[in-house]
């Protein structure tokens, strides 16, 4: 599907009250959903960091209740933000540019933490809530995948 076609999707879907679209054309298959700007967030369900996410891929399957509880008492305490999609992290937004954020650095709700690159597309990961940056649990073009911690905010 031409890259023109997915941001006029995007448009359509911004300007609508529609909260999921998902086009198939062929084999190929486009889904776009957000999570509306006045829901609460569910714990541990959908993402609210970024309001649009456009995904082709389908989601991983769960990980093992076991590990998942492992990796959560790893974490410092704090709200996790997670990867909304499937892409690649990018800590700034061009090379040799400072990090949109550091640790221990104060953000306000709505503050860009990252981007994520997904089918050519660049999304930022925004902060929903405001807080201290407690840790930045992935690096610099590393590969994320849905539902991964990405940071903690306290």
């Amino acid at each position: 599907m031409d890259l023109r076609k997915i941001k006029k999707l995007i448009d359509l879907l911004e300007e609508s009250n529609l909260a999921e679209l998902e086009i198939k054309e062929g084999e190929e298959v486009v889904r776009l959903s957000r999570v509306p700007k006045n829901a609460a967030p569910v714990a541990a369900a959908a993402p609210a960091a970024a309001p649009i996410a456009a995904v082709a891929v389908p989601a991983p399957a769960a990980a093992a209740p076991a590990a998942e509880a492992a990796v959560a008492d790893a974490l410092p305490t704090g709200h996790v933000v997670k990867a909304p999609m499937v892409g690649t992290f990018y800590a700034s937004a061009t090379p040799g540019t400072p990090a949109f954020v550091k640790v221990g650095q104060q953000v306000k709700a709505g503050e860009t933490l990252g981007i994520i690159e997904a089918m050519k597309m660049f999304n930022q990961i925004e902060a929903d809530v405001a807080g201290t940056v407690q840790a930045i649990l992935v690096e610099n073009g590393q590969p994320v995948e849905f539902d991964e911690p990405m940071f903690v905010i306290a």
